[in-house]
């Protein structure tokens, strides 16, 4: 179940909301918890021992942590049952197959793949049990006692499927406040916060990924619709479908962020942000501080600084950088193209340490447009696994100028709606609306003929999944 479908919208959020709003206090985690079991389950309900297994092997981790104060050892061996059980199911289901193909390759052997489904969120939740494990230990936070609160911590459904990554610390306070921790201010900017992603996901990143979808063609209702194909694709095409992939990812993952966020304070909790309009940023350094911010965040609190950080001088500071950007890379995808885009990004980040960042810092718009060039190239190299794509072909199209379909006919038809996204991932949107908002009635206005239009354009076009699913 994803958020933009009728499904969803309809019946899913409005009876879990009643339920949740007319439990009683001391019953609302209990509430939240079975219903976003349920919402995991949905359509995938023989994966529900995987969530299972992940919330026991934390809760576990946890309490022994905790009760083995003064006992060094016995502490990190639960520490340790926590990161190998969490790592462990996250291996086996996500990169098995990548390890068995390339065994192959090198060896001829023929391994059979498993061919495994990847769990709901699993990538997302891994690492919030990781690190609610990890704080424990570091006395951080304390140890859940109570099962249920614990479940609805690591299941709770606005951000299971697409972050932010919630510490446990985010919300431990919020999920234990019994009375009043729903208020008529969290729930009306929850609402804002879920409309305005509402639309960023359906009227923005659908409307606009069908113009990449034209060229590399997409799968609609289980069937492979063909596009004109890379082959066919003149150079000016293909970037104008790269630009059209960059506003398309955006959109999606922060419209589902957004969406998340907006969720949380409908049920009382305050999730961190996840976006902070990263394409108008001046540096990949300052990029990479504006998007997916709960992930840069783990990966620098649990990584890169145990790791050293900066404090062991700047050769291991940048061997650090690398390591955290390979591991980056491998967790968006078990593909040979995430490693390259993470080694790709650890690069330009190397380069702007030891050199390059005060002269950017210096520049007006040069590095802006430096910015988003790198940047577009490394969604380039980002999209290189999909179905469709030929990542050799599609650099080589990009970068050896060659003829082909000419991007007229798609400006045309897309060019307004690529204006529109340019202009929806610059601070203006937010400005008009913060003068909108002090006025009631243009607000409620606003915001009922946003979700009217996400509504009606959800019921009319074929339904797009959300982009990181299979991250």
């Amino acid at each position: 179940m994803v958020f933009s479908t009728v499904l969803f919208l309809f019946r899913f959020l409005p009876v879990t909301l009643a339920l949740y709003y007319l439990a009683p206090p001391r019953l609302k985690n209990t509430v939240l918890f079975a219903c976003s079991l349920v919402f995991y389950s949905w359509g995938e309900i023989r994966l529900f021992p995987v969530m299972a297994a992940a919330i026991l092997i934390n809760y576990i981790a946890g309490l022994g942590i905790e009760r083995c104060e003064g006992k060094r050892g016995a502490r990190r061996a639960f520490l340790l049952f926590s990161i190998v059980g969490s790592l462990g199911m996250l291996f086996f289901f996500k990169y098995t197959d990548f390890f068995l193909r390339n065994i192959n390759a090198l060896t001829g052997a023929s391994i059979p793949l498993l061919n495994l489904t990847l769990p709901l969120g699993i990538s997302f939740y891994t690492f919030q049990t990781m690190s609610y494990a990890i704080d424990v230990y570091r006395g951080d936070v304390k140890a859940e006692h109570n099962l249920i609160d614990f479940g609805a911590y690591v299941v709770m459904f606005p951000q299971l499927i697409a972050g932010p990554i919630v510490k446990y610390s985010d919300i431990a306070q919020r999920l234990h406040v019994r009375k009043g921790r729903v208020t008529l201010d969290r729930l009306d900017e929850g609402v804002a916060l879920f409309i305005f992603g509402l639309a960023k996901k359906v009227l923005l990143a659908d409307g606009i990924s069908a113009l990449w979808y034209d060229v590399i063609g997409h799968e609609v209702n289980g069937l492979w619709e063909a596009g004109i194909t890379l082959e066919k694709a003149s150079t000016p095409l293909v970037w104008l479908g790269i630009l059209a992939y960059t506003l398309q990812i955006y959109f999606d993952f922060s419209g589902y962020s957004m969406m998340g966020i907006g969720m949380g304070k409908m049920l009382g909790f305050d999730f961190p942000d996840n976006f902070n309009l990263p394409y108008i940023s001046r540096s990949i350094t300052e990029f990479w501080r504006r998007w997916h911010m709960t992930l840069s965040g783990w990966f620098r609190e649990y990584v890169y600084i145990p790791l050293g950080g900066n404090r062991r001088g700047l050769a291991r500071q940048l061997v650090n950088i690398l390591i955290v950007w390979m591991l980056t890379g491998f967790w968006h995808g078990a593909n040979w193209n995430f490693i390259l885009w993470g080694l790709y990004y650890s690069a330009l980040l190397v380069i702007e340490k030891i050199w390059l960042l005060p002269y950017l810092k210096k520049g007006k718009v040069w590095p802006h447009l430096y910015t988003m060039l790198l940047v577009v190239v490394g969604w380039a190299l980002f999209v290189g696994s999909d179905r469709g794509v030929s990542l050799p072909l599609l650099l080589q199209k990009m970068f050896i100028p060659s003829g082909g379909v000419s991007p007229l006919y798609f400006l045309r038809n897309y060019g307004v709606l690529l204006i529109v996204g340019i202009l929806c991932a610059t601070p203006l949107p937010q400005k008009i609306y913060e003068k909108i908002k002090t006025n009631t009635l243009m607000r409620g206005l606003t915001l009922s003929l946003i979700l009217l239009l996400s509504i009606a354009y959800m019921v009319d076009a074929t339904n797009s999944p959300f982009l990181y699913f299979r991250f």
